[in-house]
């Protein structure tokens, strides 16, 4: 059940965004786990996609991550407040990537309460990429993690979506990305509470 690297170095990042909605997501902290179905991604198209980091072929300690082969964990700070995990994705050298935006609670879920300080059946505690680290217990310490391991990895359990019962809209705060800031690269699941604002499409 748990994905291997096969299936992340697959080169569309487009498919693999909207694939990832319906897999599970786990982490292992300190023998606490944790896990959420993904509800909501974004797709950052590497090299040629201006609202992503490796724009450009930009290469900075940050952005190294992305260069690795699919199947490897991007995390970074936004905002100097928010860490945000990232699925790298497709082969070394290609650094194309997807964003966890969202999950909703479905293991170690008392868990996720205490790190969110909120009640499950409030959406908030896991809708928003930040919220959705908080919740699993990512941080920083999870970049460039082998998801294939035992510390942070994403199961099938068989959970599929349509194409009529997903949402495709642009992606959230990135507008500096010229006319890549419209690019209908944000898939959401629709009608699940567990999903960032605007949920609209």
């Amino acid at each position: 059940m748990k994905l291997q690297f096969p299936y992340y170095q697959n080169q569309d990042v487009i498919i693999l965004a909207k694939d990832l909605l319906g897999k599970v997501l786990y982490t292992a902290i300190d023998g606490e786990i944790t896990a959420g179905i993904i509800t909501e991604t974004e797709a950052y198209f590497g090299v040629r996609d201006k609202a992503s980091h490796a724009y450009g072929g930009r290469r900075t300690d940050r952005t190294e991550t992305m260069y690795s082969h699919g199947g490897i964990s991007y995390v970074y700070l936004c905002y100097g407040i928010h860490n945000l995990f990232n699925v790298v994705t497709s082969g070394e050298g290609e650094p194309h990537a997807v964003l966890i935006r969202a999950v909703e609670p479905l293991a170690g879920i008392e868990v996720m309460e205490l790190r969110r300080n909120m009640p499950a059946s409030k959406a908030a505690i896991s809708s928003g990429p930040g919220s959705a680290a908080k919740a699993l217990g990512i941080d920083r310490s999870f970049n460039k993690k082998d998801l294939t391991g035992d510390e942070i990895w994403i199961e099938d359990h068989g959970i599929r979506y349509t194409a009529d019962q997903i949402a495709a809209t642009p992606r959230v705060g990135v507008d500096y990305a010229q006319e890549d800031a419209l690019l209908p690269w944000r898939f959401f699941v629709k009608g699940n509470k567990y999903v960032s604002k605007p949920n609209k499409i």
